[in-house]
Formats: structure tokens, C-alpha cells, sequence
């Protein structure tokens, strides 16, 4: 039986290398996205060239009906023994005493209420040995001060959301983790309105560079995977060094 993937955010970036890596593994994609049609198609198309079994489903994650039609999709694929809560967002970076309450929501729904609404859906459809991996980020443990502190503080709840759930599911043979990337070449950065973020930040990350998606991808799978059936609980750092 090929393993049945759930990834949120799976159009571009981090989502999109996850998809690639696990489809060369076997595995049956299934991947949200939120409006970027293009994009989704263009991922569909290269996963479904090597011959994987993958769909595509628009879905807004801060809406439990939109998740719930994109775990009632994936359950066509087969059992669903694995999330990747990927989807995410950052917001203008700037002073604290600067943040848009506007902004600050937008981060908090769709970067934990998504995560927690999707890890729901999966608690209630997997089997014993299934896995979700939360994509939380190195924020959590440095604070991002003059940059967004308050999306740190959302990736901290992200690991705290990963230790509660991995001990109340681990009795259902369920594993929970979470990988916690640095900095990472991706577009996430053009809503930072940095988009050059990734070369800027390299002098300050002790391995010299910004990360790329498939060495973020590599580390989810490897959670997701029977190599690490005794790992639960755990916030995987991928980040440079920092």
C-alpha cells in the first residue's frame, strides 16, 4: 500500500519540494493551495509526469469546511497516514510597536488555527502509524526582534501544539513532529517585503547561506518515514547553524 500524504500549502516552496521528495518515495500527494491556479497545476503536472498519484484541492485552511473537503479528497487516495501542516505566512517586517492588527491575525489564523484545524482532521482519519510534521521555524527559539516577533511567537505555540499533540496521540501509534527551518530560499519572503532576504540574512548564518526547499523537504520525510518510527515530540532544527 502506497503511503497518502496530506500537504497544506503544497503550490510552491517548502510545500512543493515536500511533495516532489515524498512522490519519489511512493508516496499518493494529495496538496492544498489557495488561489494560485497556475502554480497548483504546474506542480500537479511534474508530480504526475514521474507517474505518482497526486490532486491538487483549493482550500482555505482557516475554514474547517474547506479542510474537511480536502481530507474527504485525499481519503479517495486511500488511508491517510500522513500531514505535512505547511501552509503559512509572514507579514511586513518592521518594529513591533508598527504591527497591523490585521496583519497579526492573518498570521495567527492561518499559521495555528490552520495548523491545529488540519492536525484535527488528521487525528480524526488516521490509522495507528500514521504522521503529521508541523512546519514551525527557527523563530521560535530566537525571537525575530525588529522583524516579526509575532509571527516567533506563533511558530513557539507551533512547537507547543507538536509536544501536546505527539504525547495525546502516541497512544494510537500516531507520531507528531515538527521541522523548524532558518531562513530559506522561497517566496515567503516577498510578503516580508524583502525579497532578497535569503542572500541578505547569509553573513549572519553560521554555515553561510540560506537554506533551500529540498533540504527542509528531506527532513520531513524523514519524519514521516519508518527510519524515524521512535521519534516523537521532536522540533527538527534545519537551519544553518542558527
Amino acid at each position: 500500500m502506497n503511503p497518502v500524504t496530506v500537504i497544506t500549502g503544497g503550490s510552491r516552496g517548502i510545500g512543493a519540494a515536500t511533495a516532489h521528495h515524498l512522490a519519489r518515495a511512493g508516496h499518493h500527494i494529495a496538496f492544498s493551495y489557495q488561489r494560485d491556479h497556475t502554480a497548483a497545476n504546474t506542480v500537479l503536472a511534474e508530480l504526475r509526469a514521474t507517474g505518482a498519484t497526486a490532486i491538487a484541492v483549493p482550500a482555505d485552511t482557516r475554514d474547517p469546511d474547506q479542510l474537511a473537503n480536502l481530507f474527504a479528497a485525499a481519503a479517495d487516495l486511500g488511508d491517510l497516514t500522513g500531514l505535512v501542516n505547511n501552509a503559512g505566512v509572514t507579514s511586513p517586517i518592521g518594529p513591533f510597536v508598527d504591527l497591523d492588527p490585521t496583519d497579526l491575525r492573518h498570521v495567527v489564523d492561518v499559521n495555528l488555527i490552520g495548523y491545529i484545524l488540519a492536525a484535527q482532521q488528521a487525528a480524526r482519519r488516521m490509522p495507528t502509524g500514521g504522521a503529521i510534521v508541523n512546519i514551525s521555524s527557527a523563530a521560535a527559539t530566537l525571537g525575530s526582534p525588529g522583524e516579526y516577533v509575532h509571527y516567533a511567537a506563533v511558530k513557539a505555540g507551533t512547537d507547543t501544539l507538536t509536544l501536546g499533540l505527539a504525547k495525546e496521540l502516541a497512544p494510537r501509534g500516531i507520531r507528531v513532529n515538527a521541522v523548524a527551518p532558518g531562513i530559506i530560499r522561497t517566496d515567503i519572503h516577498i510578503q516580508s517585503g524583502q525579497p532578497d532576504r535569503a542572500n541578505q540574512a547569509a553573513a549572519r548564518i553560521p554555515l553561510g547561506r540560506a537554506g533551500e526547499p529540498d533540504e527542509v523537504a528531506a527532513a520531513i520525510a524523514w519524519l514521516l518515514g519508518p527510519e524515524a518510527s521512535y521519534t516523537t515530540g521532536t522540533i527538527l532544527r534545519v537551519a544553518g547553524g542558527l
